[in-house]
């Protein structure tokens, strides 16, 4: 672009942003659409490019679209995120990469077509770098630096011209053209197009544009659509009409697309499925056809084709021109066949597969501007509903949060409530609450919808069983363990009955009784359920997602560390998070979900410089992601509080227990077992920061909780059990401690064995209560059994057997498991 007027826009707006030292404020190119907002962009982007380290593109006229876009730059930036992390957490770590300006401090990110001012500047990131933005809206004035483009200068508008259409106008032609055509660069391109590819005179193109521009007055266009444009655009569709006629068709159809690049594989040919009621079917199952349709309309500049990346891209006012141009009737049809690509494209992917996210990311910003929310198809509805589970399988809740709300409130009205489609969606909302940490509107959700579907759907259906096993979660995050295991149960059993014993949906549930069964302290049917579990969904062809491998990889490490084999713990760990580091980016949630608890397992291992490094990085990342008010968020917060301890650190692990336990209180309710788990952990800290008196209050409180939630013979109750009799004799209540500790011994011997790690930490307190109530014989001998069975358990040098050796007291802390 050789254009003095341009040349000078250019010129004025690096001197704008390069002026602006501290970068503190956007600038704007605004102006009408076709007026060259977009190339002008690429144009400084092209010239200054050596001036910058990094350049981004970001398309900014859809929410899920900049966050997606951002989610990509995560990556450029060579950021610790994985190909499949989720959207919302890669986003903003790139975001925070650009503010810090590291690694870059010289980068330049261009939001195109950012017309909702307050979302967009409230994202835009002030830094080192710059942020360019181009936009219609002319309201980015007084809130960012700006910069109005307008129409080409007559000069300029004959210059274009006369290059692009060479030896075929002169340069009296190109003015009255230039003229005609209002100088709007788009306009210009059009005409310029339509006379290469016909070799129209400008005096008939002249004369159809004005027989056009004459029709076109009396369609009231709005003032986005300048007539020139119209004109120029209607010109070219109607001599393209007259060459191919079916090339309109198509174009008609893209004109329901977004602005963005239309991946070239929707124009493919059609599965018989979605051929059905396809104006389109017969000409896309011509693959020679279906190449000279597209590029025929890129040779008119309809639309512009990109070969390296496989798509095309139709400028938003052609769209607005194309659909304004169509009946009601026609309008719908048209939608109608975009929609049948979409879906088309979509299937028979699954939204979980993490090698099959790109596929959908090329497919979503089309989902909104071409209103799938709006068919009554079920063929679209299908699609949209894996829409929605793409969006939250990837992260991306808020983008999901949106559409489900969206498509309830739409299918409701046109189908009514008990349509499956309504009662699936409102199963995928139900998800992304409990994922967003509203369990409690999960729960209330989910066990309406259960009754309805059970009503409506039958028992055995799908949709029904999809929900079954969904509510169980419901149940665990409730503390409701057992009610839990007896719901997961049935879900198993009818699973098993309707998909069969091995197939991927099974699995999952069976997965989840594993986990019932750990939450009640049953390790051993835990580990060969989960064993299996895990067997099963490794073996090649089970079509199990790399997320579901990974829970059960990690429920797997979880059971056997609960069992007291803390190295077996480490090593099935270690290779559960090297696998979803590289299935899912380190900072997917279920890889931070293994992060925690390897962190744990390295932690009894006596490995605590490995244990609080882990934790530290995954408790960063937790609330960098998703905040503090997130079940992930305060279990790996209490992670790291017990590495702190273990490590040492215990006044800052006090600081962080005080924070985090009022949040716990918030998030499960006051009568949650998590929440007196949490309350164990204070109790514990108080008393090695010298708070003892403190200590037994909280420990007896939280004793008499868990024994009403989960009776005295479970680990958790048990657990505290031991931390209250130390906070007696640390109070010199040597007796309460040992009738306490003795009580405690004795159920867990008979709950978890005489060699459980557990078991030995109560018989090694016990011995220290007896020698100080001077029962030197009975102390000497439980001493002598115990260390005999820690060194057969744990092994020479572990910190524990070194305590009991000492005749000093062990204390044992509480972790959350992922529900």
């Amino acid at each position: 672009m050789n254009f003095t007027g341009r040349v000078d826009l250019l010129r004025s707006l690096h001197e704008g942003l390069m002026s602006d030292v501290t970068a503190v404020v956007p600038h704007a190119l605004h102006g009408l659409g076709g007026v060259g907002k977009t190339q002008l962009a690429i144009e400084y982007a092209h010239r200054f490019r050596k001036e910058y380290e990094l350049v981004w593109w970001i398309p900014a006229d859809q929410p899920m679209l900049v966050k997606s876009s951002l989610a990509g730059l995560a990556r450029e930036l060579r950021l610790p995120i994985g190909p499949s992390t989720g959207v919302e957490e890669a986003a903003e770590a790139a975001l925070d990469a650009l503010r810090r300006g590291v690694p870059y401090t010289k980068w330049l990110l261009i939001f195109d077509n950012a017309d909702e001012v307050d979302e967009i500047n409230a994202i835009a990131p002030r830094g080192p770098g710059h942020v360019l933005i181009t936009s219609r809206n002319h309201s980015w004035q007084g809130v960012v630096d700006t910069l109005a483009v307008d129409v080409f200068p007559r000069a300029e508008s004959i210059e274009f011209l006369i290059k692009r259409v060479p030896h075929g106008i002169t340069e009296t032609e190109a003015d009255e053209l230039a003229e005609a055509l209002g100088d709007l660069p788009l306009a210009l391109e059009q005409a310029g197009a339509l006379q290469v590819e016909t070799t129209i005179s400008v005096k008939d193109y002249l004369r159809l544009l004005d027989e056009q521009t004459t029709r076109l007055l009396g369609t009231n266009k709005p003032a986005d659509y300048p007539l020139s444009m119209s004109a120029a655009w209607a010109l070219s569709v109607s001599q393209l009409t007259t060459r191919m006629p079916i090339a309109v068709e198509l174009l008609r159809c893209c004109a329901f697309f977004g602005p963005e690049p239309i991946p070239r594989d929707l124009f493919d040919r059609l599965p018989p499925e979605f051929a059905e009621g396809s104006m389109l079917a017969e000409t896309l199952a011509d693959p020679i056809l279906t190449s000279r349709i597209l590029r025929e309309l890129g040779r008119y500049a309809l639309v512009r084709i990109d070969s390296a990346s496989r798509t095309l891209q139709i400028h938003r006012l052609v769209q607005a021109l194309l659909r304004d141009e169509l009946s009601a009737e026609e309008r719908e049809a048209m939608r109608k066949e975009a929609h049948l690509l979409l879906a088309a494209a979509a299937d028979p992917y699954e939204p979980d597969d993490t090698a099959a996210w790109p596929r959908f990311g090329g497919l979503l910003g089309h989902v909104t501007p071409s209103q799938v929310d709006q068919s009554e198809d079920p063929r679209i509805r299908r699609f949209t509903l894996t829409m929605m589970r793409y969006l939250y399988s990837s992260g991306d809740f808020k983008s999901a949060q949106s559409l489900v709300d969206r498509c309830i409130a739409q299918w409701r009205a046109t189908s009514g409530d008990d349509d499956q489609n309504v009662l699936s969606a409102q199963r995928h909302q139900a998800i992304i609450l409990r994922e967003l940490g509203n369990l409690g509107e999960s729960f209330s959700l989910n066990q309406r919808l259960l009754v309805r579907m059970r009503e409506v759907l039958g028992e055995d259906h799908e949709e029904t069983l999809l929900l079954l096993n969904s509510h169980g979660a419901d149940l665990r995050f409730r503390g409701d363990f057992a009610a839990a295991l007896q719901h997961d149960l049935d879900s198993l059993r009818r699973h098993e009955e309707v998909f069969g014993r091995e197939h991927r949906r099974t699995l999952r549930a069976m997965n989840n009784l594993a986990l019932d069964y750990l939450l009640l302290g049953d390790y051993e049917r835990a580990l060969d359920l989960q064993s299996t579990t895990f067997r099963l969904q490794r073996r090649p062809g089970s079509q199990v997602s790399s997320m579901n491998v990974l829970s059960s990889w990690n429920g797997l490490a979880r059971v056997v560390r609960l069992s007291g084999k803390y190295r077996e713990a480490c090593d099935i760990g270690e290779d559960a998070y090297e696998f979803g580091v590289e299935q899912l980016g380190v900072e997917h949630p279920w890889t931070l979900r293994v992060a925690k608890d390897l962190s744990i397992a390295k932690r009894r291992d006596a490995k605590a410089d490995e244990a609080l490094d882990l934790a530290h990085r995954t408790f960063e990342l937790q609330v960098r992601n998703v905040g503090m008010h997130h079940p992930d968020t305060l279990a790996a917060g209490l992670c790291l509080a017990n590495a702190q301890r273990t490590s040492g650190e215990t006044a800052e692990a006090l600081a962080l227990l005080e924070e985090l336990t009022p949040q716990f209180e918030t998030m499960y309710g006051a009568d949650h077992p998590f929440k007196y788990g949490c309350d164990t952990n204070l109790a514990l800290l108080l008393r090695v920061n010298g708070r003892a008196e403190e200590a037994v209050r909280v420990d007896n409180q939280a004793l008499d909780g868990l024994d009403r939630r989960l009776t005295r013979d479970h680990h958790f109750t048990l657990t505290c059990a031991i931390n209250l009799a130390s906070d007696l004799a640390e109070m010199g209540e040597h007796e309460r401690a040992r009738r306490l500790g003795e009580n405690t011994l004795s159920r867990l011997r008979e709950l978890l064995g005489p060699d459980h790690p557990l078991t030995l930490a109560a018989a090694a307190n016990l011995v220290v209560d007896l020698t100080q109530l001077g029962e030197k014989n009975e102390a000497e001998a439980l001493k002598a059994d115990t260390l005999q069975r820690y060194l057969r358990v744990l092994g020479p040098g572990h910190p524990d057997v070194d305590v009991a050796e000492q005749r000093r007291r062990l204390d044992f802390d509480f972790d959350p498991p992922v529900l």
